[in-house]
């Protein structure tokens, strides 16, 4: 079992940046693929960013690239997501997921393990 848990939402202006974490508590950590979505009111919930368990091949969505940088520090048991060139479009709550073991980024259902989210909220 792992347990996921965000932290480093809020409130910033367009333009501005924040800094999320997930904590991960359990086993294998090192060798999950780790992931970030989110989901805006009233949308599906989307790919934001991924961090390989192998080689640390990083991927992100169009939207993000260039401005989102994804980062995981195993001896810490802790992935993060560095968001800088905030828009307002980037509203939205933002989830931690873990894949099982040994599992190549993929479709959302690779990950088997979320977090409770967390709220960025961007104002214009």
């Amino acid at each position: 079992q792992v347990q996921l848990v965000e932290s480093g939402g809020g409130l910033v202006q367009a333009g501005g940046s924040l800094r999320l974490s997930c904590a991960a508590s359990g086993r294998a950590f090192g060798s999950r693929t780790m992931g970030w979505f989110r989901q805006a009111p009233g949308k599906d919930r989307e790919f934001v960013a991924a961090f390989s368990w192998s080689g640390g091949t990083t991927y992100y969505a169009d939207s993000v690239k260039g401005r989102f940088t994804i980062s995981r520090d195993n001896a810490k048991n802790t992935v993060y997501l560095q968001m800088s060139g905030l828009k307002p479009e980037d509203t939205a709550v933002y989830y931690c997921a873990a894949s099982g073991p040994y599992q190549s980024p993929g479709p959302r259902n690779t990950y088997v393990y979320w977090g409770q989210g967390t709220q960025v909220t961007v104002s214009s």
